[in-house]
């Protein structure tokens, strides 16, 4: 059964002309400060003009510091009375975990292994890795091998340096990757934690956070400005506003199921879940090379 991100969250925050209706809301982790708030609020809400965001237990606007957001309710209010606030209707598309993807290259994985050797989100080093033992141990990419159409159309692929003939898009490099745990790959892949390059390489866990990752800053050895293999801030930041728009837009974006046992008739699992047939385009153009499959751009899940 596919998640629900919005179960759970306990911070809420709304258009000050409606203080029933919620825009959104977070699962408050310990990381998240009232600046980070802010910003991310920046990435969802659209109005002409400057806005405030006043949390209703203290009556006080919230200010851009490092002090640990709280729980509660927020409005946002603009300061002129001509604005309005409404919520992006940029698209947040739907990933495939890349690992099962026919489009991945065995480069790829060399090179981000080379050039990690650990999971760079826990830090746990592969000590196996002289006897060439990677188990549990993937090369994850940050922008996903089913969006490559979108990732060229979109100009990300410029941000890729070290290509190989005109034909290359990058997005099989090692500047869009990073090595981590599988079941941490699992979980970025659908935007659970992001990392912010922008901060101080924070990572943000956007769900209850098992693995104790928030607030943990990414390994440098995947981001060491002397490397022309190192990861690229853009695809870091790309992801990130991801992760805000799915974890905090609305009702949230719908989660997958991704655990099917021997038997399973992974086809019906699938058309019976949200967005089926979003999710089975996804799938199948994932295993043709790669293609963007957005949500739709003028309704986001979770908006009316």
């Amino acid at each position: 059964m596919a998640g629900r991100r919005a179960i759970g969250r306990d911070v809420h925050f709304y258009n000050f002309a409606e203080p029933d209706k919620a825009l959104g809301g977070l699962i408050l982790n310990p990381s998240v400060t009232k600046k980070n708030f802010l910003s991310m609020l920046g990435i969802l809400i659209v109005t002409i003009g400057p806005y405030r965001v006043t949390s209703r237990s203290t009556g006080r606007d919230l200010t851009p510091t490092d002090e640990p957001l709280q729980p509660g309710h927020y409005d946002i209010r603009p300061y002129s009375r001509k604005d309005t606030i409404c919520i992006t209707d940029e698209p947040c598309i739907i990933r495939i975990i890349s690992q099962s993807s026919t489009g991945r290259d065995s480069t790829f994985r060399t090179q981000v292994r080379e050039r990690d050797g650990k999971c760079v989100i826990t830090g746990t080093v592969n000590r196996r890795a002289d006897r060439d033992n990677w188990s549990t141990f993937h090369a994850a990419h940050i922008f996903p091998l089913s969006s490559e159409d979108y990732f060229v159309q979109s100009g990300f692929s410029r941000w890729i340096t070290n290509r190989i003939g005109e034909r290359d898009t990058g997005i099989n490099s090692c500047r869009n990757g990073l090595l981590m745990r599988s079941h941490m790959h699992e979980q970025f892949d659908g935007f659970y934690f992001s990392i912010n390059p922008d901060d101080g390489y924070k990572i943000t866990c956007f769900n209850e956070d098992f693995d104790r990752i928030d607030g943990r800053i990414l390994d440098p050895v995947c981001r060491d400005p002397s490397d022309n293999r190192r990861v690229r801030d853009e695809l870091l930041r790309w992801h990130f506003r991801q992760g805000v728009l799915a974890n905090m837009r609305g009702a949230g974006e719908p989660s997958f199921e991704t655990d099917f046992p021997p038997g399973t008739d992974i086809m019906g699992e699938i058309l019976s879940g949200p967005t089926a047939a979003k999710r089975m385009e996804a799938e199948l153009l994932s295993r043709l090379g790669g293609y963007d499959i957005a949500w739709d751009s003028q309704k986001p899940i979770g908006q009316s």
